[in-house]
């Protein structure tokens, strides 16, 4: 199985300073609600909501079957979907609606190839079948053609839950007007979690359509990073950004998992871990913007707010390291692993091959530099571009921000333990690639 703890640290760290950063922020986000005289459950519901959809993120983590696996990830879309529709900014409603039907569709479709495969394989015991599969004895391969479609099926409905090129089309309405705390639970999370499955069961159970479709995987992935983080750079508003950027990072993680490759495996993991924390740290930025500076989202009247908050631009500076790859942020192995991933899986197809790959990689790393520093000069340097009232930042909000930071700083300098042992799936490709004659 897939080595969980770079996605169950980073979901508990997260999820944990996100409750502290939650309090005074939901206090004013409700209280504003009802001086605008909108019906709102109090505190106490979406409390109750935050924890239901915390437990079922990490519910999906720790699954080990099938079943299992959708009943939470039903579970975490009922919850999220609630604390948008009560919660939200803007029309929250239709909004809530639309990342309702787009990643309930996902579900459905994932569920299909569950079931089938259920069915004819008589059980839904993610870890039998993979140690079936990798012993070859009553294996998925046997199964024959139908191994295709579940395979398609699950992996489509995946890739509506990360939001990868083609099917993001929701999620920069539904994270850009949850509520801030949410925001910065969904986007770099829950969406991520979808990557997490593609390790845990696409790669294990479907390793031949998987090397079938690596081409595909990785034309898609970089296709994903550089469409996001170019249509990130033309937002306006900083929660937008942060979700196209969301949307960007998938395609890393994707990448990682496309080169079906201990390396490129072991990578993707830490990305998840990476953009839990940087973009965690953001989401909590735009969240101090809009209880400090009168709801301020607009990137083009923000200016000069380093001088006003040195302690969230630093820590903001830190988030879009994680992002960019750069030490000392956990983000700067990630991209390691992700590009030795790359190299490692297609070196023997020729160096004209990896000079074309090198090439994308540039392209694609030089998008997300450009997408994070460019935003960051706008927003915390140069002039002031508005005069709306600075109130000082409250103790809950900067010790969840440093907190998550600090984990990060901690992450990048005990990495062995993140990424000592190989996981299953990384182990069944290196037995693969030996058998079809390919690197490991």
């Amino acid at each position: 199985m897939v080595s969980q703890p770079p996605v169950i640290i980073g979901l508990s760290v997260v999820t944990a300073f996100v409750a502290i950063y939650s309090i005074k922020y939901m206090e004013v986000r409700v209280d504003e609600m009802q001086r605008h005289g909108e019906r709102v459950p109090g505190l106490g519901t979406y409390l109750l909501l935050y924890n239901i959809f915390a437990a079922t993120m990490l519910g999906l983590a720790y699954s080990t079957n099938l079943v299992e696996f959708y009943v939470f990830l039903e579970g975490s879309l009922i919850s999220s979907f609630l604390l948008i529709a009560f919660y939200g900014y803007g029309d929250r409603r239709r909004i809530a609606l639309l990342y309702f039907v787009w990643t309930h569709l996902g579900a459905v479709v994932f569920l299909t190839g569950m079931l089938y495969l259920g069915l004819l394989l008589h059980s839904f015991n993610y870890l039998m079948l993979a140690e079936e599969q990798l012993r070859s004895i009553g294996s998925v391969e046997y199964i024959g053609a139908a191994a295709t479609l579940i395979a398609a099926l699950m992996l489509f409905g995946l890739f509506v839950k990360m939001a990868i090129f083609g099917v993001h089309m929701w999620l920069p309405y539904a994270h850009a007007e949850a509520p801030t705390p949410i925001s910065a639970l969904l986007s770099p999370n829950l969406i991520g979690l979808a990557g997490y499955a593609i390790a845990r069961f696409m790669i294990p159970l479907f390793p031949t359509q998987m090397l079938d479709w690596r081409p595909f995987l990785l034309g898609l992935a970089f296709t994903t990073i550089v469409y996001a983080g170019l249509v990130a750079l033309r937002q306006t508003d900083f929660k937008r950004f942060l979700a196209y950027s969301s949307i960007s990072q998938m395609g890393y993680m994707l990448l990682g998992l496309s080169t079906l490759s201990p390396y490129g495996i072991t990578g993707a993991m830490l990305i998840y871990l990476s953009h839990a924390i940087g973009k965690a740290v953001l989401f909590m930025t735009a969240g101090v913007f809009i209880t400090e500076l009168e709801g301020l989202r607009d990137i083009g009247r923000m200016g000069g707010l380093a001088r006003r908050y040195p302690l969230v631009a630093s820590l903001a500076l830190f988030g879009f390291m994680n992002l960019a790859g750069l030490p000392p942020s956990v983000g700067m192995w990630s991209e390691i692993f992700v590009v030795l991933g790359v190299v490692n899986s297609y070196l023997f197809r020729g160096y004209e091959y990896m000079f074309g790959l090198s090439l994308l990689l540039i392209v694609a790393l030089t998008v997300t530099a450009a997408y994070s520093f460019i935003i960051m000069r706008r927003i915390f340097y140069g002039q002031p571009r508005s005069k709306v009232e600075v109130h000082e930042v409250v103790d809950g909000f900067k010790i969840s921000m440093l907190a998550i930071a600090l984990f990060s700083v901690v992450f990048f300098i005990t990495i062995d333990p993140l990424t000592s042992g190989l996981s299953f799936a990384a182990s069944h490709v290196v037995l693969l690639n030996g058998l079809i004659g390919g690197v490991s």
